[in-house]
């Protein structure tokens, strides 16, 4: 008699928890979604006027960007 799904899945996760790991859930952005290009292109516009009102800002990120480079 097969061994129920159920089981398979609760004995393979129970191996990767005593293997030391843990399940993480990640939700992302749904790309199908209607609208999501049009709302993409405008949170880009928002970037890049944001970019041309503030030089300063560019700066900023490249330096928080390379201070985050550096940690490990």
């Amino acid at each position: 008699m097969p061994i129920p799904v159920s089981e398979r899945v609760q004995k393979r996760r129970d191996a990767l928890r005593a293997a030391g790991l843990r399940p993480v859930q990640i939700w992302v952005p749904d790309t199908r979604r209607p609208g999501f290009s049009s709302e993409c292109r405008r949170q880009a516009a928002l970037i890049a006027t944001a970019d041309r009102q503030d030089p300063g800002l560019s700066d900023f990120m490249d330096a928080a960007l390379a201070d985050l480079d550096g940690w490990k």
